[in-house]
């Protein structure tokens, strides 16, 4: 009996493969010894490391505008709006009657040229200039057919002088510029602030045709990046969309979200939850990455083939501190390989079972 049931355990293990959670490391890189392999294998060692950290790396995401510091005061442009009081003392005063000595205009809106009209002035050329500069030009053309007048001006931005706050703050809404050294930081203040569950909060700058991203956390780490903001820009506040995902005898198989802006090969090791102990093989971490053929290179300098392999051996030195050196890139497959072990010892573990069985089917036959 138990010769027997030994030579059918061996029947079923030729005629069919043993289930297995994750691909073994020799499965996955076999391809690559063919001299027409579709994807490149590369060690992450120190011998290495310094060469591949300069492979191309991606810029999905925009760049950013330095900070550039401009005049204190606002500057009026095309669609802002002026308040006029003029005072004037004299007795046959041109803007007032019936004694009055104060004449206010109010809501005046400066046109798309850039100029507003004023009784008797005619029209007046005030963009680009400050409030306190418009109101002297104002003072003085009046102060030729009226010497004793003396004129007050109160400035209201319009859609070209202020800046929308989309979303991803407390109170989102358009904000008039106080002055030309208003930051991203300053807006996203008076927005209310972004709220802390937010994961790695990116901010989104869009200013013309054009689009700037940047991580909230490197604004506040470095104040250069702090950009002035301009009329008509608009801020969005979003968390960080980047991803890679885990595969294999991992502690979990999911996307994996970035939750800062570079996030090494150790650490994606940890965020997937580590390594299963019974199952995966911790010299057979895999990186798994797709380059475009822009990216391409024959001198070393960037990938040879578009689909790369990087593998990484968490057993040595060698091999932890370059994982730590070696970053992940938004859309990387990490695959944790299963031991070769695992197969053995589930091969013996249906053979001693087996032979268990043996043992009891001849006791009852006895």
């Amino acid at each position: 009996m138990r010769k027997i049931a030994f030579a059918m355990v061996l029947i079923l293990l030729a005629g069919c493969s043993l289930p297995r959670g994750a691909a073994l490391q020799s499965e996955v890189i076999k391809a690559a010894e063919a001299e027409d392999a579709p994807f490149a294998v590369h060690p992450v060692t120190r011998d290495t490391i310094k060469t591949l950290n300069s492979w191309p790396r991606w810029h999905g995401y925009a760049g950013w505008i330095g900070r550039t510091r401009g005049p204190i005061s606002p500057i009026i442009a095309a669609g802002d709006r002026i308040d006029l009081v003029i005072w004037d003392s004299s007795e046959n005063s041109l803007f007032s009657s019936d004694g009055q000595k104060v004449v206010e205009m109010t809501n005046i809106q400066v046109s798309p040229s850039g100029s507003v009209f004023i009784p008797y002035i005619d029209e007046l050329y005030i963009s680009g200039q400050t409030p306190d500069g418009a109101r002297e030009q104002i003072q003085t053309r009046i102060a030729q057919i009226l010497p004793s007048a003396q004129v007050q001006l109160a400035y209201t931005a319009g859609q070209r002088s202020s800046v929308s706050l989309v979303g991803g703050v407390g109170s989102p809404g358009t904000v008039a510029l106080p002055n030309r050294n208003f930051t991203v930081l300053n807006l996203i203040s008076e927005g209310g602030g972004v709220s802390s569950s937010m994961r790695n909060p990116q901010v989104r700058l869009m200013r013309a045709a054009k689009t700037y991203r940047v991580s909230l956390s490197r604004l506040y780490a470095d104040a250069a990046l702090d950009t002035v903001l301009r009329g008509g820009d608009k801020v969005i506040v979003e968390q960080d969309e980047r991803y890679f995902q885990a595969l294999g005898a991992a502690g979990q198989e999911n996307l994996i979200y970035f939750t800062k802006d570079r996030i090494n090969a150790l650490e994606a090791v940890s965020l997937i939850g580590g390594i299963t102990d019974s199952r995966a093989d911790p010299k057979g971490i895999l990186i798994l990455r797709e380059y475009s053929a822009d990216q391409l290179r024959r001198d070393g300098t960037g990938p040879s083939r578009t689909d790369v392999v990087f593998t990484i051996d968490l057993t040595s030195a060698d091999g932890l501190f370059s994982a730590r050196r070696f970053d992940v890139q938004p859309q990387d497959v990490v695959l944790v390989t299963e031991s070769p072990i695992t197969k053995v010892q589930t091969i013996f573990g249906l053979i001693g079972g087996a032979v268990g069985l043996a043992n009891q089917a001849q006791r009852v036959t006895n």
